[in-house]
């Protein structure tokens, strides 16, 4: 392959700099490749062909990639986080996590065009990453950017309290979420937040996956022993996704013995889970016991009032300009199966408006989410709607078909006319045959005037709020 070649692939990456500069971003075109052909040419091509690889720290195993602007970076790990440091596992044993950033501005002034990392010698794999003492904590998830709703607040006040300096009540903590709903989140920021109130504890963030295989080749390299004093030696010990380690029984005695030598010790440990202790299929009743003599947090999906605040707080954040009501309603309604989908839906409709130069705009986000609110949206039929809208106004179903005018009949299907349209994938044409064969500039006409009504009658508003509510429960 030729520098020029190099160049294009690896982003810019300077390949002067040293053979071991060279030997990286070769390493990164192989990455880089393969990537392309599973997400696609144009995912690729805007997100991830700009990555250049920073710096590497031998210590921790730590790869530094870096990406023009702090937006781009922040999508690229919401998304891709785990695949980069994965693939780059596999290429580079040395490598055993990544940070994704903005590249910092030091580096682009002297070398806009170049950051190598540095030629480095394999070093040998300890059991478990560590820089000081916080052990693969990520510093951005801190307890002041988690939302707060009804669905979560029982658990984000039980995270603060296993923070706090004071000793809980209660641990282990078990905090309990579908997958996208905060957990990890509230994991690393108890983490943190632990660590400013007490700057000397060592606190360690471990997947469960990781502590599995770090277990796993510990006993291969016979160095079980310095991994088990390593572990225990935690002031506090964050266990994320413990479903993983379920059915693997020499790393479930392990577990067991780190939980109660931890807890025996007067520390603190907090664990989560998408299930809860007593839905752990294959899972020693002892180790079963332990994770459920604390405190379980169950974390419920975010409700649309919890989605909107999110939305809000993430465009606070952006700085990126304004986004329309409408657009946040929608966008709130209509992705409900987790945190993480709506974020990245905002992050991606945000990302297209910039780099076409369009204004956000509800149009605008139903085609550029439209996969995403397909497979989002429950399959609410024109059927269901005109019997909510019946029942709710107190007008027989036959009004919805029927060729009169007066204004209590009239509104109410101008109503049902527009939640097809907001609920349903159907076209204008399509909603107006249900509607006793109406035009498809009857149906427009009602959507618009129904969105209009919301900004200024709040009558209107509530009744569509409370139908909406209604018929996506």
């Amino acid at each position: 392959m030729t520098k020029n070649q190099e160049v294009a692939v690896t982003g810019m990456i300077d390949m002067s700099d040293s053979n071991g500069a060279a030997d990286w971003a070769a390493d990164w075109n192989e990455i880089s490749e393969g990537l392309r052909k599973d997400l696609g040419a144009q995912i690729h091509t805007q997100w991830i062909r700009p990555i250049r690889p920073g710096s590497f720290e031998p210590g921790s195993g730590m790869l530094n990639l870096h990406l023009p602007s702090e937006f781009s970076a922040n999508w690229v790990r919401e998304r891709f986080a785990d695949r980069l440091a994965l693939a780059w596992k596999i290429v580079r044993p040395e490598v055993r996590s990544v940070t994704i950033a903005a590249a910092p501005r030091e580096a682009d002034a002297a070398r806009p065009r170049a950051l190598s990392p540095q030629p480095i010698a394999p070093a040998p794999r300890p059991a478990m990453s560590e820089t000081g003492n916080r052990i693969s904590l990520d510093p951005s998830q801190v307890f002041t950017g988690f939302i707060t709703g009804q669905s979560n607040v029982l658990a984000f006040n039980a995270a603060q309290r296993m923070a706090a300096m004071e000793k809980p009540l209660f641990s282990p903590l078990y905090l309990k979420a579908a997958t996208g709903q905060g957990k990890t989140h509230l994991l690393h920021a108890i983490g943190n937040a632990f660590a400013e109130v007490n700057p000397g504890a060592r606190i360690c963030y471990c997947p469960a996956e990781k502590f599995m295989n770090d277990f796993v080749s510990a006993i291969q390299r016979g160095d079980s022993m310095a991994f088990k004093a390593r572990l225990r030696g935690f002031d506090m010990l964050l266990v994320d996704d413990i479903q993983f380690i379920i059915g693997k029984n020499s790393t479930q005695e392990e577990f067991l013995h780190t939980i109660d030598a931890i807890l025996g010790a007067g520390k603190r440990l907090v664990v989560t889970s998408d299930r809860a202790p007593q839905a752990l299929d294959g899972v020693d009743q002892r180790l079963l016991s332990r994770l459920a003599m604390g405190l379980v947090a169950d974390i419920q999906p975010a409700d649309i009032e919890l989605r909107r605040a999110i939305i809000s707080a993430r465009i606070a954040t952006m700085r990126m300009g304004e986004v329309p009501e409408d657009v946040i309603e929608f966008l709130a309604r209509t992705i409900s199966r987790n945190v993480r989908e709506l974020v990245g839906g905002l992050n991606k409709l945000m990302a297209y408006a910039q780099i076409t130069g369009q204004s956000v705009t509800l149009p605008l986000a139903e085609e550029q989410l439209s996969d995403l609110l397909s497979a989002n949206r429950r399959r609410i039929t024109i059927d269901e709607i005109q019997r909510a809208v019946c029942q709710f106004y107190k007008v027989d179903r036959s009004e919805m078909s029927s060729k009169r005018r007066a204004r209590a009949v009239v509104r109410p299907r101008q109503v049902a006319m527009y939640l097809a349209k907001v609920l349903t994938p159907r076209s204008y044409p399509e909603i107006g045959r249900k509607f006793g064969g109406r035009d498809h500039s009857t149906v427009i006409h009602a959507v618009r005037l129904i969105e209009d009504l919301r900004t200024r009658d709040a009558d209107m508003d509530g009744d569509v709020r409370a139908l909406l509510q209604q018929l996506e429960s």
